[in-house]
């Protein structure tokens, strides 16, 4: 932000007299910031000049920043008292264009499918393609569908039904995204545990939502204490036996 005084010629010698004999082509000036907005101030008037970096538009900037300052100027000249929070600093257009124009995002949702459904869809559409990254690993649509069914079954097993509740509290980890889609491929509804609430809080959750099998990983059982969880390998376990990763009916 700078403020810039503009000394208008003296009396006298006219800007005429000055620049006598020389054609204006232009000027340039460089910043190292993304965003430098200057006041010019000649003694009679005040104007703004910006210089952005694309796409930044200075002309969306200076119209910010006259619409703040006629508000301010409006609010002490005719109500000192009103707070800040009240003054209006976006200009009519721009309002409309966040609030109306950004947010024209209506489209067509197959709303009668379930979650899983849909990932399925993706993973038969582009097998291949990276569905998760975390950290060092990636897995592909395809083999986050084989771990997510293999573990899918596992859980059938051990005698999950269709909408009985399995709590998950596993780290932020691949393991827990396989664990969220094996749920619903079992038919389950998933109650997220978070491993870093207090232990107490932690049991009475699942005192409270007496879910049919918890879902864990390590940092899950230290939180949960041994209460005969399911332990989560993200399901890596069946990795030598290609018939567990079949699709769930």
């Amino acid at each position: 932000m700078n403020y810039r005084h503009n000394t208008p010629a003296m009396a006298g010698v006219g800007t005429s007299d000055v620049l006598s004999g020389m054609e204006w082509l232009g000027s340039e000036e460089r910043t190292n910031y993304p965003l430098t907005l200057s006041v010019e101030d000649s003694g009679e008037a005040l104007g703004l000049t910006a210089q952005v970096v694309e796409p930044i538009s200075a002309d969306r900037v200076c119209g910010y920043m006259q619409q703040v300052l006629e508000q301010l100027a409006e609010a002490l000249e005719h109500a000192p008292n009103r707070p800040v929070r009240d003054l209006d600093i976006l200009p009519a257009a721009e309002r409309s264009y966040l609030l109306e124009d950004l947010n024209r995002t209506a489209a067509d949702y197959p709303s009668e499918r379930c979650i899983h459904e849909l990932f399925e869809q993706q993973v038969r559409r582009a097998p291949e393609a990276v569905a998760l990254v975390h950290e060092d690993e990636e897995l592909s649509y395809g083999e986050l569908n084989a771990r997510a069914n293999r573990l899918a079954h596992h859980l059938i097993a051990l005698g999950v039904r269709p909408d009985q509740p399995v709590a998950i509290c596993l780290e932020r980890s691949p393991a827990m995204v396989v664990g969220l889609l094996a749920i619903l491929k079992a038919g389950g509804a998933y109650l997220p545990l978070d491993p870093a609430y207090p232990s107490a809080r932690l049991r009475q959750i699942v005192e409270d939502a007496a879910p049919r099998r918890l879902l864990c990983d390590a940092a899950g059982r230290a939180a949960l204490g041994p209460r005969g969880a399911c332990r989560s390998d993200g399901g890596r376990s069946g990795d030598g036996h290609p018939g567990l990763g079949r699709p769930v009916r």
